[in-house]
């Protein structure tokens, strides 16, 4: 839940979440397997590495550092950033089972999330893995739960009203969560079964824009290093929106 300034809305051809079925996407050997320069990003930005959609929005900038590699980033932040949400992953988001791993180290309020927006209807969601001293569900609607991959997570909805978001301007929004009741970092995330409890619960989502294995933080600082095994998603070249 975090306010920043959307600068652009990636221009995809759109992947339309009707009807979800998801399969485990095949395993790390389809990488490729080319020597990758990594990529360290200090302000706000987006693009491609290695395949992978990544991006970096902080509030203030100079407080977090984005350290890029092949389906793997390291992110270091201090409160100076006030605000930050950054990670890797796709463009366009879609139906996937994500394996991931890696460590999540914050000292204060962070969150471990499957991150992305949909457009028609413009949705903000999150699969929330993982937390630090603040469960983001706080105060918001309970919506019910949903069982996946050996665990409960708990699903919340909210307005988003005069907000930011990827399309531009101050805009109303609906805002999507599933919050794993116990925590943990690593594991694969079936994002279909979210995505069909929340239709079951009127909560629907559009057609994908991006999705990033996200590390999000407010007023607080320390480290996350994440890595997923779930190949990439060709992005064929496509440039944002300016």
């Amino acid at each position: 839940m975090i306010s920043f300034k959307f600068t652009s809305l990636i221009a995809l051809s759109f992947t339309t979440a009707i009807g979800f079925t998801s399969a485990v996407l095949s395993n790390v050997a389809t990488h490729d397997t080319r020597l990758v320069r990594r990529t360290t990003v200090t302000s706000n930005g987006i693009g491609f590495v290695a395949g992978y959609y990544y991006s970096l929005s902080e509030q203030v900038n100079g407080g977090a550092t984005l350290d890029i590699g092949t389906g793997q980033y390291n992110l270091s932040w201090t409160s100076a950033s006030e605000s930050v949400i950054a990670g890797i992953g796709w463009a366009p988001g879609g139906v996937h089972t994500i394996v991931y791993q890696g460590t999540f180290n914050p000292n204060g309020n962070a969150y471990l999330s499957v991150y992305g927006w949909t457009v028609t209807p413009l949705v903000e969601y999150y699969i929330c893995e993982a937390f630090g001293t603040y469960n983001p569900g706080t105060g918001l609607k309970h919506m019910g739960t949903v069982d996946s991959d050996g665990g409960t997570y708990d699903i919340y909805q909210t307005l988003r009203t005069n907000a930011s978001s990827i399309i531009g301007g101050a805009q109303t929004f609906n805002q999507f969560w599933s919050v794993r009741q116990f925590p943990r970092v690593g594991g694969n995330i079936t994002t279909a079964n979210h995505f069909n409890a929340w239709k079951s619960l009127g909560m629907a989502i559009g057609s994908f824009n991006y999705q990033i294995l996200a590390t999000e933080t407010h007023q607080s600082s320390g480290t996350s290093s994440i890595s997923t095994v779930t190949p990439t998603v060709s992005h064929y070249g496509v440039k944002p929106y300016v």
